[in-house]
């Protein structure tokens, strides 16, 4: 599963654009992620095969970074 990790410094509308892109989800969906990872300090954003997971993080923290930002997804397995 992918996983979006809370922090104080990356855009909230930046996150939501980033969520949009890589994990194609609406706007009301990339919305209620963040706010979850925003209020309990990380949320499950989707669950993949375990390549396509890892790809989907680095591809979503990369977007982050290129634009200066600590934006950071992580991945762990489906229990």
């Amino acid at each position: 599963k992918v996983i979006l990790l809370n922090d104080d410094d990356t855009p909230r509308e930046f996150v939501v654009m980033v969520l949009k892109a890589v994990f194609r989800m609406t706007g009301d969906q990339a919305a209620r992620v963040m706010i979850t990872a925003h209020q309990k300090g990380a949320c499950v954003v989707a669950v993949y095969q375990r390549d396509i997971a890892e790809t989907k993080a680095t591809e979503a923290t990369d977007a982050g970074r290129s634009a200066g930002f600590p934006l950071m997804f992580t991945t762990e397995p489906e229990e």
